[in-house]
Formats: structure tokens, sequence, C-alpha cells
């Protein structure tokens, strides 16, 4: 097998895999949320819609309903008028990337459909959103 010219110039380092740090956030989130927030972490969830697939999969996966743009954290509890709240989540800036045309749109239609739906960068951002949101009364069904 001939070495890969383009890649004759990286070092170990350069091919390391690159550190999820929103992953990692997400994930101190729901831990939080477990010890804070039992009954919204139970209607919890995070929609693993991003990251990089195979082609096919991620065809498949659009045929299965996938759209790009979902919000990464749902909670289905309603509060305060809302039906739940929805949220995008990034890494703490300056590690966050940008929000896109899609994900607004998801945020938009979400809050005129009765959601709290926000985008929040990092872990503080999301734990006050969803402090305001827990400290909402409780919707009788």
């Amino acid at each position: 097998m001939r070495p890969n010219k383009y890649l004759n110039h990286l070092t170990p380092a350069h091919m390391a895999k690159r550190k999820d740090l929103e992953g990692q956030e997400q994930q101190a989130l729901f831990i939080w949320m477990h010890t804070r927030y039992r009954t919204l972490y139970d209607c919890a969830f995070h929609v693993p819609n991003g990251g990089h697939r195979h082609v096919a999969v991620a065809k498949k996966l659009k045929g299965e309903g996938v759209k790009a743009g979902v919000p990464d954290i749902l909670i289905l509890q309603p509060r305060g008028g809302y039906h739940g709240l929805a949220i995008e989540f990034k890494a703490t800036p300056p590690k966050d990337a940008a929000v896109s045309s899609s994900q607004l749109e998801w945020i938009n239609r979400l809050a005129e459909n009765g959601y709290m739906a926000v985008v929040c960068k990092g872990f503080a951002a999301a734990k006050e959103a969803i402090t305001q949101y827990a400290n909402l009364p409780i919707d009788s069904h």
C-alpha cells in the first residue's frame, strides 16, 4: 500500500481525534439534571442529529424522519403554559459552533407552537435555562 502523500505532513498529534467539548458539556448537563431536577430529567432526551455518518446511513435516517436543525435536547414536560423545553446546545464560547439557519428555523417553529425554545452556549447557560423552566408551575393535564 502506498503512503498517502496528503497525510505525510501530519504528526500523531494532528491525527488525534478532536475532543467533543459540546458532547462532554452536554453529558455533564444531563448528570446535573439527574441529580437536581429528576422529574425533568425523566422527560428529557438528546436528539442525535449531528455527527458524521456514511452517506447510506444518512439517507436511511432521513427516510426515517431525521431532520436537520432539530434541537439537541428536548424536555417533554409541560410547565408554565409551555408544552416543553427545547435546547439547541452549543459548547461554551470560544469553542462553540455557529447556530445554523435550520437550527434557528426549528427554534422559531417550536416557539411558535407553544414550546420554550432556546439556544444555550455552554453548560452554565443550559443549566440556567433548565432552572428557569423548572421553576415554572407544572401544567395539569
